[in-house]
């Protein structure tokens, strides 16, 4: 079993050959390919952890679609001075799979 960590929108994701992941947007439309840095690289028993040989390891993936998160309201209150605010936010994501990782 071949995966890596990588470093993914400001989050580590576990990956492998075929894994569909969830990321904040990346720069690219879909059908593009992107590369991820690798932090850990486990090959069988052998564990890659060394800077040096993770800077070899490349991690691809192809862009599927940008899509949007769920809704997320923010409240704010205070009492009895009549102050109340009421926001929303969706965060903007990309769905891509892993493609390949080579070392």
């Amino acid at each position: 079993m071949v995966y890596a960590i990588v470093r993914a929108g400001g989050r580590q994701e576990k990956v492998s050959v075929g894994d569909f992941v969830t990321l904040n947007r990346v720069a690219g439309g879909a059908g593009s390919t992107i590369e991820l840095p690798a932090l850990l690289l486990v090959d069988g028993e052998k564990v890659t952890s060394d800077s040096a040989e993770l800077a070899k390891v490349k991690v691809t993936a192809e862009v599927l679609e940008d899509l949007r998160g769920p809704k997320i309201i923010i409240q704010k209150y205070k009492n009895k001075t009549g102050y109340k605010k009421r926001q929303g936010h969706r965060q903007d994501l990309t769905k891509v799979k892993i493609t390949g990782i080579t070392a």
